[in-house]
């Protein structure tokens, strides 16, 4: 059986590799192993003119896409909290593009950290700007339990409570449109939503591709064969 093609976003940034310090697409690593490991093709996706996003998602079988900086507060409607990150507006453009078009055409779609708090934006939901306890140190991954809501789809590719690696200092405030929260932390925060209906989308608040659990990404990589 063919490999599905699943489309990762990536970074535009400045990176050092032997002798060169160039501007770069980045992906780390973790983001395409998971993909490779749970049985798909992995594709990078940088930033592009978001009118090209139907273009790119109609050769796609699945996209994820992936953790990374603060989204914008004024894709919410929100003034910037101080804490809030430097806005990354190509980015979120183009993400937000890709995410618009995987919705409207039913690729398969999951959102990771950034991801999902990206597709709680795209369907008129809100953030929350600063939360403390999800991330041990700055660069440095924590790690904290996850309970799965029954009924969900969340729940029935992990129906156990488990430990995810963690890193974000943003969450999920006002739901967007249409999504139901599939899983919580213990302290309440929202780690999972999904959009019920005839395509698979899943937005998870945690980095699976830091962890050795696939089940997540096997899941989209099911839903795009």
């Amino acid at each position: 059986m063919t490999q599905p093609l699943i489309g990762v976003s990536t970074y535009l940034d400045r990176a050092s590799w032997g002798v060169w310090q160039l501007p770069a697409a980045l992906l780390p690593e973790g983001y395409p192993r998971l993909v490779q490991r749970a049985g798909g093709l992995a594709a990078m996706l940088p930033p592009d003119d978001p009118a090209r996003a139907a273009s790119v998602v109609a050769r796609l079988d699945g996209l994820v896409v992936a953790g990374g900086p603060d989204v914008e507060p004024v894709r919410y409607g929100a003034e910037p909290d101080p804490r809030t990150g430097p806005a990354a507006r190509e980015r979120d453009g183009w993400e937000l593009a890709l995410i618009d078009t995987a919705l409207e055409s039913g690729t398969p779609l999951l959102g990771i950290c950034r991801g999902m708090q990206l597709l709680n934006v795209a369907l008129g939901g809100t953030l929350v700007q600063h939360l403390d306890g999800h991330a041990k140190a700055v660069g440095v991954f924590g790690e904290h339990a996850v309970t799965p809501v029954p009924g969900t789809l969340y729940a029935s590719l992990v129906p156990e409570e488990s430990s995810v690696p963690t890193y974000h200092h943003q969450a999920v405030d006002r739901l967007g449109e249409g999504l139901v929260v599939s899983a919580h932390a213990g302290d309440g925060t929202v780690e999972a939503v999904e959009l019920p209906g005839t395509s698979w989308v899943l937005g998870v608040q945690w980095h699976p591709e830091m962890g050795e659990d696939v089940r997540v990404m096997a899941g989209l990589v099911r839903a795009a064969s």
